[in-house]
């Protein structure tokens, strides 16, 4: 028997491996015995998302163009912004994209936290 470490997606197995010379060079399939050796590293969580929030009357969301990840938060919850000025910064499909103000106003609430993942069409500001 000989023993080898083999990863695969990441986790390690311990195979032990028997030789066996067959009649007539004919070469039989070989029967590995593999059992996990240790476990793979927890991943990072991301930062915990806020309570949603939705739109109230005289205010409006800004919505996620695409899926993508949450990388900054440029504004913050109060301030006053001005149309086109960046609220947060999205990554999506290797690209950093500023999330931007549609119309002057005051950022009521963020419904998303940097590091977090986010679908198309989800709300990521609420704008007052």
């Amino acid at each position: 028997m000989k023993k080898f470490n083999v990863t695969v997606n990441g986790t390690t197995y311990e195979v032990e491996v028997e030789e066996v010379k067959a009649a007539g060079g004919a070469k039989p399939a070989p029967r590995p015995v593999a059992a996990p050796a240790a476990a793979p590293a927890p991943k990072p969580a991301a930062a915990p998302a806020p309570a949603k929030t939705a739109a109230g009357a005289g205010e409006h969301s800004i919505d996620a163009p695409m899926p993508g990840k949450v990388i900054k938060l440029v504004a913050s919850e109060g301030a006053a912004v001005k149309a086109g000025e960046v609220l947060l910064i999205l990554e999506a499909m290797k690209m950093q994209n500023e999330i931007t103000a549609d119309a002057d106003g005051t950022v009521k609430k963020f419904n998303v936290a940097a590091g977090q993942s986010v679908k198309a069409h989800e709300s990521l500001v609420i704008l007052g």
